[in-house]
């Protein structure tokens, strides 16, 4: 039976890491910041991680209560997995190391981000205090996957599913998603890829909150 690797140093930061340390283990709670998944969806955001590892570290993530596995109501009565109250603790953890990776020396622009991932980005690009009391609700379509952005009085809260009432919306593909977030380029550049409804101002000010 294979058992997690501990450092067995009582260190509070190598405790967190015996529990979120291994490889993919982060990439996981990354793809469950925004909402529930199920194990294929999962599967997806993660194409390089094999059944076999990425099962390994959803059941070591879930025996630390860091994840948890609950079935949905119908119609879908489906089993997702999503972060606990202590998991959901990591989002601005991962955020701050976002800012830190942009970076790195090792860095290589050229693959694709899951939509997750690209969410993640959004929230590490934007500085809210370029957006001073800002309240406005944004829908974000990025085709199989739709994401509700809200700012209440300037703080940023990001949820995996269509808002019962947006602002403003942003419809549009990953790789234009990327370019307009990561990338840093205008959106009047990306031509007919990028759509944008509703509150133009709200969604400016917004895209004029991004940062390199």
């Amino acid at each position: 039976m294979t058992t997690p690797r501990t450092y067995g140093d009582p260190c509070a930061l190598t405790r967190a890491l015996d529990v979120i340390g291994e490889r993919w283990a982060l990439v996981i709670v990354r793809e469950l910041l925004f909402g529930p998944k199920r194990y294929s969806d999962l599967q997806g955001g993660l194409p390089n991680a094999s059944p076999t590892v990425l099962a390994q570290r959803l059941k070591e993530l879930e025996g630390a209560d860091v994840i948890q596995r609950r079935k949905l109501g119908p119609p879908a009565r489906a089993w997702v997995y999503e972060l606990t109250d202590w998991g959901r603790e990591l989002e601005p953890i991962l955020v701050r190391l976002g800012h830190w990776g942009r970076r790195t020396p090792r860095h290589d622009a050229a693959g694709m981000l899951s939509t997750d991932s690209l969410m993640l980005a959004l929230e590490s690009h934007l500085d809210l205090t370029r957006l001073g009391g800002l309240t406005a609700t944004y829908l974000v379509d990025l085709g199989e996957d739709l994401f509700t952005v809200r700012l209440v009085d300037g703080a940023l809260a990001i949820r995996r599913e269509e808002p019962a009432h947006h602002d403003a919306a942003v419809r549009t593909d990953p790789t234009t998603f990327k370019a307009l977030v990561i990338e840093g380029r205008p959106a009047g550049e990306l031509g007919g890829r990028l759509t944008a409804t509703g509150d133009l101002e709200a969604l400016d000010r917004l895209l004029g909150a991004l940062s390199d």
